[in-house]
């Protein structure tokens, strides 16, 4: 059986990625008091401003597709980036929660900034509480799943 091509990897790791993100942050956003349809509408804002937040349902489907897009890139820049390094495969159980930081760090201080949401005040527990969520969740799904199939 021939190897599976790259756009069948990074969609599986961005699929599972985005799944588990999904469930991850929607309890990381519960324990600060917001349910699942705000924190999605929080990621439409990225490209409908303010607005989405009066989008109800529609907003947060945008939100969630969204996700998903964010996660498949991020599985996208590891797949490449682990055939340019072999040693993102090699050592896996190490380089996971490390990429898994600098996926959650990049979006904070990169992304969003340059997002319709805008600079945002830096709130450290939130971004402990979500950072460590992406150590557990995001980086393992997409540095495993891409190992995996590497193998």
């Amino acid at each position: 059986m021939p190897p599976p091509s790259a756009l069948r990897v990074i969609l599986v790791a961005g699929l599972i990625c985005g799944t588990l993100d999904a469930l991850g942050a929607t309890a990381g956003s519960a324990f600060f008091g917001r349910g699942p349809v705000r924190m999605f509408q929080g990621i439409a804002s990225g490209v409908l401003g303010s607005r989405a937040f009066e989008r109800g349902l529609a907003a947060a489907a945008l939100g969630l597709l969204l996700h998903f897009v964010v996660a498949t890139g991020a599985a996208a820049v590891f797949y490449f980036a682990s055939r340019a390094f072999p040693f993102l495969i090699d050592h896996a159980p190490w380089v996971a929660p490390l990429y898994g930081a600098a996926v959650h760090t990049f979006m904070n201080f990169v992304v969003i900034p340059l997002s319709a949401i805008g600079q945002r005040p830096f709130q450290p527990r939130v971004f402990a509480t979500f950072v460590v969520i992406a150590m557990v969740v995001v980086g393992p799904s997409i540095v495993l799943t891409v190992r995996y199939y590497s193998r």
